[in-house]
This record gives C-alpha cells, structure tokens and sequence, in this order.
C-alpha cells in the first residue's frame, strides 16, 4: 500500500530562489505573475516585502504560494498574492491546498495583516476564507493566422472604429529604451488622473521592463510626432497581456486606443503568440463592455480573502462608492500634481 508523504510547509529563504524558479517554470497553472521576475519587480519598486511558503514532500517542492506584504497607512495592511497583479494564488499539487493557506493566516497574523487576498489559482473554502466569483471577468482568445485575418476577427462594429483609427496619420513604435518608457508613463499617468485614479510609481513599470527584459515591451501610437496611446504588455507562455495601456484625450477621437490593441495583437503573433489576454475587468463595467465589443467572452473569475477576526477586509475598488467623491475631485486635479501625489497613495493600492 503507498503511503503519502507529509506535507511541511515553511516560509522559503534566498537558498530556495533557484528551485523555485525552477518550479514555476514547469508549473502548469503559473502565470506571469508567479514569476520570480514579478516577485522582484513589485518588492524593489514598492517596498513590499516578498514571502513565498512552499510545499514539500520529502525533498520535492510540491506547491508554492507567493505573497506580498502590502503596507500602507491609507489603505491598511494586506498579504497579497501577488502584488500589483489580477492573478496569483497557490500553484502546484492541490492537496496541499489546505495546508498553504493555514500557513497563509499564521503570517499575515505574524506580520499584522487582518488580510489574505488570493487573486487566482486553487482557491481555500476553510474557516475565515470567502470567496467571490462575480465581481471580475478574463477575457482570453486565439489571435488570427495574419493581419488581415485579424481585422476581420474583430466583431464589424469595432472593426469599423479600428478601420477609421488605420486612415488616420499614426506612427506604432514598439520597444523598452528610455524614449518608450518616457512616453508610455506620460500617456499613462494622463489617461488614469482622467479616470479618476492616481497612477501607480514610475519605478513599478521600470522594475517590471527591467526584470522581464524581452518578454515586456511597450507599444506605442504617436500622432503628429506625439504620443496619444501606450501600453505596456507581458508576454507569459505564447500569451501576450497589455497589462497597463491608455490614451490621451485625444486619443479618442482619432481611434487610437483601437489601433493600439490591434497592432499589438499583430505584433504579439509575429514575435510567436498564439494567444491574447485582455485582463480583467469589473463585471458590467465600460472596459467590460468594450473588451466583449472586440468578440472576446468574458469568462468569471474567482478570488478569496481571510480576514482576521473583528476586522474588516480592505477596500481597494475603484468604484467603490466611499471614493465616488474623491475620484471625482482627483479628476480635476492639475497632471503634475497628480502625477507627484499619485504613485504614494497607489503604492497602497497593490
């Protein structure tokens, strides 16, 4: 009769850097957001510490779960897998789902975090966990054999707006040098103070270019010489996630938001995608909306929180209705000053 071997589940140390780098790698279910490249990334650039509890086996590393130590005196405390990101969570052998997320509640009691927040993979349904599985949408489709067959792809009413946006005179510049992260983080951090939301630091996009080297690139449409629409994208697997995009105010008008997806879904497949992963987004929202207009289906997400108890998980939704007001006095905010007050409240915002 085979017996199974105890689970031990610890807190990684630098020792084990390698072999976890090593098991995302092979991981099925890891995502970008897994990687010890995002890991890096968020902790240098934000300051929030890195935790990863593994799961072993014997000697095996049978599952891991990332984390990040959210600090911040607007928003509380939180541990996050993983930070900055719309996925994480426990990866590998689900048996040892349980057992991770035990460990997940004693560390963010050691380290004074009312909250657990798990973004993705195999989801805890133990005592103090809840789980919601209505509050966001995926949107994930094939990408087309050439650009044609890409255009017409696209559902004919949004084909018709990336067909106007096509005649309009627009330069796309795809790359990582100083010059694109310089007028990506201008389109940004413009397009976001316009929504009403501060935008995240600087050193957050240069951190994640700077770690993922050429599996993160930013796409960018200039106009007249001018940069209207920008977004920085992940590649993870064949997949390519425009992960932080705008445009200007006039990029709408020439339909430059439209030009700039679909350029990216023709350059995601020559440098070797197969597929494209619009992220996600809150269900029934205007990105919602617009992400089902280019055919894509939205598919439910599922994500879970412990919350110490007596206390209250923490609320970071943008369209929450406590922060309608504030949104709407961030609005009008002049851009440099929203540019030098944003990244330390969304710093908060992991």
């Amino acid at each position: 009769m085979m017996h199974r071997l105890p689970t031990r589940v610890r807190v990684a140390t630098p020792n084990d850097a390698v072999r976890i780098a090593a098991f995302v790698a092979q991981a099925a279910d890891a995502t970008a957001f897994h990687r010890p490249e995002w890991l890096v990334a968020v902790e240098r650039a934000s300051g929030h510490a890195t935790h990863v509890l593994v799961a072993e086996t014997g000697d095996a590393l049978a599952a891991i779960l990332p984390l990040h130590a959210v600090h911040s005196s607007l928003f509380g405390r939180a541990l996050v897998s993983t930070g900055f990101a719309v996925d994480g969570g426990m990866i590998g052998d689900p048996a040892h789902l349980e057992a991770l997320a035990e460990a997940a509640t004693r560390l963010a009691t050691q380290l004074s975090c009312p909250t657990v927040e798990l973004r993705g993979g195999a989801l805890p349904d133990g005592p103090g966990w809840h789980v919601k599985t209505d509050s966001h949408a995926g949107f994930v489709t094939l990408l087309a054999t050439d650009d044609d067959a890409q255009l017409s792809a696209i559902p004919r009413k949004q084909r018709a707006e990336v067909r106007k946006g096509l005649t309009r005179d627009m330069v796309v510049r795809v790359g990582r040098d100083h010059q694109d992260r310089a007028m990506h983080y201008a389109v940004y951090a413009q397009s976001v103070r316009n929504l009403g939301t501060p935008v995240f630091p600087r050193a957050l996009f240069e951190a994640v270019l700077d770690q993922f080297g050429d599996d993160a690139d930013i796409l960018t449409v200039l106009h007249e010489g001018m940069p209207v629409a920008s977004v920085l994208s992940l590649y993870h697997r064949g997949v390519v996630m425009p992960y932080w995009g705008g445009g200007v105010h006039a990029a709408r008008g020439l339909r430059a938001n439209d030009v700039m997806y679909y350029q990216l879904m023709c350059h995601a497949r020559r440098r070797g995608c197969d597929r494209f992963d619009f992220g996600r987004s809150k269900t029934e929202s205007g990105a919602y909306h617009f992400k089902r207009n280019w055919g894509f289906s939205p598919q439910p997400l599922a994500y879970a929180h412990w919350t110490a108890d007596g206390m209250a998980p923490r609320d970071v939704n943008p369209l929450s209705p406590r922060y309608r007001a504030q949104i709407a006095v961030w609005q009008r905010l002049p851009l440099a000053i929203a540019n030098r007050l944003g990244p330390l409240i969304a710093n908060g915002l992991a």
